[in-house]
């Protein structure tokens, strides 16, 4: 059908009147910004009496509010996400989330975000927004001052430590030169205790064939420095090709930090790319009486390190820095035709030349805020404060008459009830559903060579010693009514 311009111009009419209603006015606006931000606050008034876990119910109604012509009132829809999203499962929000490595959610979090996506620029090319890109540049700066790399050093802010430690070894497999011819000879070192992203990193990377060496670890969790020589000698008698090696500073399980000096050491003398997973732990060394435990890290060649974790924002900020940028850009930098003009203007490296993402969120804002409006004060006590409710932890459920694991090198530890009967691993797994029946605080568990531990990981910012004392309180409890039942059926 050949339509007139006159009808052209009409049709465009009638869907501008139709489209308009993605731009509110200030009364409309009012109509849904108003009860939205009320909920939000109510949230964050109520949010200490909230329970950390609620057992999910077996009908769920989210499936079908549907998605129809029409808009639902403000009302509607928060109604369901309060049932449906906000209400069951783990509350991360919450001082008792005591369990896996806890997230942040600070309030400044949400006004970056909010700012973000109201003025929706676009950070990932300099061109496009010099600003945008300033901001988060001067992020990967500092915290690569804070890790000891040079200034020549750079990287990216990522979604979280998945994205950066794919970052960090794509980066590492075209710095080595690890071919596709090669990838079989290749082999990478690290723990047991290393985070599971890794592994994923590497097979995403089409490394999956490489030789992945399990290096044992010593009695406190951390990579075996002597075993690590050893097997490097025996690939390369084998005519195997050392590539990389991959240390922790802070695993999730235990928390460990491995002897991040002796390995980069040893990395340099056999030019292996050295990468430290400091996504849980390596914000500590904003404390200083923390920072030796740390010495060493800046000898890697990348570490990856979540902000949303140690700086306690929302989910989704996460860090790649590598010392050498040129390795970084080798392997991301790829030029568009269509974007030719964003090419004759940089004066600072674009986010898009030094990630596997061109479209991105403007990550930047929510942390540069929150930096600027706090300072670093209250996020140094807020970590430290975690260090000591760890230890007061360590201590306290050892005195209960639990066994525990290592003493603890930042805010995660191991602990479990024995008994001289043969199902502990069983009753420990009771202990947490016990916990998580109760709600009042959430805590994870972990199967080490075949032993089941329970886990205390201390990094909410909401999270002090109330919240430790409840779950001491609990396990007391609970360890006592196991003991009274015992005693009742031997008789």
């Amino acid at each position: 059908m050949i339509m007139t311009i006159s009808e052209i111009t009409e049709k465009l009419r009638q869907l501008e009147v139709r489209s308009s209603l993605l731009e509110p006015n200030q009364p409309e606006r009012d109509k849904w910004s108003a009860p939205v931000f009320q909920y939000a606050d109510d949230f964050l008034t109520s949010v200490h009496e909230k329970k950390t876990y609620v057992v999910p119910e077996d009908v769920e109604t989210l499936s079908d509010f549907k998605i129809e012509e029409e808009g639902k009132s403000v009302g509607e829809v928060i109604g369901i996400l309060q049932k449906e999203v906000d209400t069951p499962g783990i509350n991360p929000a919450s001082g008792g989330h005591l369990g896996y490595i806890p997230g942040g959610g600070i309030y400044t979090t949400a006004l970056g975000d909010y700012l973000a996506s109201v003025f929706n620029r676009y950070s990932g090319i300099f061109f496009a927004n010099p600003g945008a890109v300033r901001m988060e540049n001067m992020l990967i700066r500092w915290m690569n001052r804070l890790i000891g790399y040079p200034d020549s050093a750079f990287g990216n802010l990522t979604s979280g430590g998945s994205v950066a430690n794919l970052i960090a070894i794509v980066s590492a497999r075209d710095a080595m030169d690890i071919k596709a011819n090669k990838v079989a000879t290749s082999c990478v070192y690290l723990t047991g205790q290393i985070h599971h992203s890794i592994l994923k990193a590497l097979r995403i990377a089409g490394l999956a064939e490489i030789q992945v060496r399990l290096i044992p670890m010593n009695n406190l969790f951390q990579l075996d420095v002597k075993a690590l020589r050893q097997q490097v000698d025996d690939d390369l008698a084998e005519g195997l090709s050392p590539f990389m090696v991959v240390a922790s500073a802070g695993t999730t399980d235990t928390g460990s930090i491995d002897d991040l000096q002796n390995i980069g050491e040893f990395a340099i003398a056999h030019h292996l790319w050295f990468h430290v997973d400091a996504a849980y732990g390596g914000f500590f060394m904003l404390v200083k009486s923390e920072h030796d435990k740390f010495r060493g890290i800046e000898l890697s060649d990348s570490v990856s390190i979540d902000p949303h974790k140690g700086l306690f924002l929302a989910y989704g900020s996460g860090a790649v820095l590598i010392k050498n940028k040129e390795q970084m850009l080798r392997s991301h930098v790829y030029r568009a035709n269509y974007m030719q003009d964003a090419y004759f203007t940089e004066q600072e490296p674009s986010p898009a030349d030094l990630s596997p993402e061109l479209t991105k969120h403007f990550r930047g804002m929510r942390m540069w805020l929150s930096l600027q409006l706090h300072g670093l004060k209250p996020f140094r006590a807020c970590l430290e404060e975690k260090l000591w409710l760890c230890r007061y932890f360590y201590h306290k459920v050892a005195a209960l008459g639990f066994e525990v694991g290592p003493e603890p090198d930042l805010s995660v530890c191991i602990y479990r009830y024995t008994t001289n009967e043969n199902d502990d691993n069983q009753l420990n797994a009771w202990l947490v559903e016990k916990i998580q029946e109760d709600g009042r605080v959430f805590i994870s568990s972990t199967t080490i060579e075949g032993v089941f531990w329970l886990r205390l990981a201390v990094l909410s910012f909401r999270t002090h010693r109330k919240h430790v004392d409840i779950l001491l309180e609990i396990l007391q409890r609970e360890v006592g009514n196991l003991i009274s039942s015992r005693k009742e059926k031997s008789y």
